[in-house]
C-alpha cells in the first residue's frame, strides 16, 4: 500500500541574521524591513507563502527583532485615530493589507544565538509533526505567475523528497553561491548529485545555483539534529544537505520560473527596488522620464 502523501501546511522563514553587509542601517532596522518601492522585503516573501495555499508561517527571528510581530500584527490603537481623523483612504489601505494576510497563522521563534541558517531552520522542529514544511530566506524574492513556492510543492507531490529551488547564473558569478551537479529528468528539474557551497571556478560543476526556496522533509531535519558545527559554530544547510546526498538519500532541484530578485547586499537589494519601481504601474512612467534627467 502506498505511503499517504502528506500535504505542506507550513512554511519557515528564517530571519534571524546579523545583516552584517547593511550596517550601520541594519543595526535599528533589520534587512528584511527594507522597502522594495512601497512595502518591505518580508511582506513579498510572506505573500507568496500565502498565494501557495499555506495556512502558517513559523518565522525565526533574533531576540531583537520586536518589528516583525508589530508589522503582521492589528494595531487597533492606529485604526481608532484614523478614523477619528476620517482618514478613510488609509484606513482602506491598512485593512487591505490585513485582508492579504487573513486566515494566515504567525508563528515566532527566537534563535537565541547566530549560529548557522541550519540551526534557525532547526528551531521550527518542534512546532512541525514529522511532516514537509517549505523554507524561504528573507533576501530572495521571485517575481512570477505561478508563486515559486507553489512550483516546488507541485514537484513535492511527485517526488515526495526534499527540493530545491535552483537558478541559472553566469559562470563568473557562481562562486559566491552554491553550486550543484545534477541529472536532469525532465524540463526544469534536476535529481541533484553533489553540492558545493562557494565553489572555487575549477569546481563549478553546472551553471544552475541554489536560491532561497526549499522544501525539507522530516528526514532534513533528523540530519539537522545530528550535525556538528563547523569551525565558526555553525550549522549550514547546504553541507547537511550534502551529507544527505553523500548517504544517499535523493534529493531533486527545481529550476524556478520568474525573476529572481535578491536582496543579500546594498547593490543586489538596490537592483530589485529599482527592477519593481520600473515595473509598478503607479510610479514607473514618472521614474522613467526621472532618470532620462539624471546627469
Amino acid at each position: 500500500m502506498a505511503e499517504e502523501i502528506k500535504e505542506i501546511k507550513k512554511a519557515i522563514i528564517p530571519v534571524a541574521g546579523l545583516g552584517t553587509r547593511f550596517l550601520p542601517l541594519s543595526k535599528v532596522l533589520s534587512k528584511e524591513f527594507f522597502p522594495l518601492v512601497d512595502k518591505p522585503v518580508i511582506q513579498y516573501i510572506a505573500q507568496e507563502i500565502k498565494e501557495s495555499g499555506i495556512e502558517e508561517i513559523i518565522f525565526i527571528i533574533s531576540p531583537r527583532q520586536k518589528t516583525i510581530l508589530k508589522y503582521f500584527q492589528k494595531d487597533e490603537e492606529l485604526e481608532k485615530i484614523l478614523s477619528e481623523r476620517k482618514k478613510v483612504d488609509t484606513l482602506k489601505q491598512l485593512h487591505d493589507f490585513q485582508d492579504v494576510f487573513k486566515g494566515l497563522k504567525m508563528t515566532f521563534v527566537v534563535q537565541k544565538e547566530p549560529k548557522g541558517d541550519g540551526h534557525a531552520i532547526f528551531q521550527a522542529a518542534k512546532y512541525l509533526k514529522n511532516e514537509p514544511v517549505v523554507n524561504s530566506f528573507g533576501d530572495d524574492i521571485v517575481v512570477s505567475q505561478t508563486p515559486a513556492v507553489l512550483q516546488l510543492m507541485n514537484i513535492y507531490k511527485t517526488c515526495q523528497a526534499p527540493v530545491i529551488g535552483l537558478k541559472r547564473l553566469p559562470k563568473d558569478k557562481i562562486p559566491a553561491y552554491g553550486s550543484v551537479a545534477v541529472e536532469k529528468i525532465s524540463n526544469n528539474l534536476y535529481k541533484i548529485k553533489k553540492i558545493i557551497e562557494k565553489p572555487q571556478p575549477s569546481e563549478i560543476m553546472s551553471d544552475l545555483v541554489i536560491m532561497g526556496r526549499h522544501i525539507l522533509t522530516p528526514d532534513v531535519f533528523e540530519y539537522l539534529k545530528k550535525a556538528k558545527p563547523t569551525k565558526k559554530g555553525e550549522i549550514i544547510l547546504t553541507e547537511v544537505l550534502g551529507k544527505m546526498l553523500d548517504e544517499g538519500k535523493p534529493i531533486y532541484g527545481y529550476e524556478l520560473n520568474g525573476e529572481w530578485l535578491e536582496c543579500g547586499d546594498k547593490l543586489k537589494w538596490i537592483k530589485s527596488f529599482f527592477y519593481l519601481a520600473l515595473k509598478d504601474p503607479q510610479y514607473k512612467d514618472e521614474l522613467k522620464q526621472y532618470i532620462k534627467t539624471i546627469k
